[in-house]
């Protein structure tokens, strides 16, 4: 079992909507070890995108604590915010969100132009992510010209090319069918088996029973945290104080 990765303590995140306060994350306090597969479930409306958000650096909480890796992002500037999302966490979208532009390529190699790491190593990544995708024949093609499956792979290469320690799956299979659904899971799942951090965001229960760890969320409370096998420790890491 590896190291806390994320640690939360006291997490809470208000939106304002006209007069009323909508409490979208109360008090959570939640630890993920390196390398776990966990799920996050419940009803629209429960908090689990907005969980999602604040674990991706995308959104800051109100107040509480986000340690990642050991370090406290919560207080970290925008782009340094910014800088860490880049080196640490890759996001798979339920609509794929590639650039139409850009071909299948272009789009992998797109988080590694923004971090300015050079062309001639872009370009050997770019080639063993196609090939470990198996894209090698649809490396020139824009989004519109492949397959739903053929576009949530390449997101995923694209999610994976900075090798981040986790990946944030919103919904991942969402716009496809089963047995592509199925294909796209098990090269999640794959990676998870290589050591990265896995977190899948989902209404389908069916979906969130994969994973080892399952959150369930209701209100913007964590109501349940279940661990499917006995042989996985999951919730050792201690909480932060």
């Amino acid at each position: 079992m590896g190291a806390p990765l994320i640690e939360l303590s006291a997490i809470e995140r208000v939106f304002h909507l006209g007069d009323s306060r909508v409490h979208a994350l109360q008090s959570i306090g939640l630890c993920i070890n390196a390398g776990e597969y966990v799920s996050v479930m419940g009803p629209s409306g429960s908090g689990k995108s907005t969980l999602l958000n604040l674990l991706g650096l995308l959104d800051r909480p109100d107040s509480g604590r986000y340690r990642l890796a050991g370090r406290d992002v919560t207080t970290l500037s925008a782009d340094e915010q910014a800088r860490v999302r880049s080196e640490r966490i890759g996001f798979v979208f339920q609509s794929f969100h590639l650039v139409p532009r850009l071909t299948a390529a272009e789009n992998i190699a797109l988080p590694m132009v923004l971090a300015g790491i050079p062309p001639a190593q872009r370009g050997e990544r770019v080639r063993q992510a196609l090939r470990d995708y198996g894209l090698e024949n649809r490396a020139d093609h824009r989004p519109d010209q492949l397959s739903g499956g053929q576009r949530q792979r390449v997101a995923i290469a694209r999610a994976t090319i900075m090798q981040p320690a986790l990946v944030l799956a919103d919904e991942p299979t969402g716009n496809l069918d089963r047995t592509t659904g199925e294909e796209v899971m098990r090269l999640l799942e794959a990676l998870n088996g290589t050591g990265v951090t896995l977190i899948v965001v989902t209404h389908d229960g069916a979906l969130g029973a994969r994973a080892r760890r399952q959150l369930l969320m209701a209100d913007g409370t964590l109501q349940h945290d279940r661990e499917r096998s006995v042989d996985w420790p999951g919730k050792a890491c201690a909480l932060p104080t």
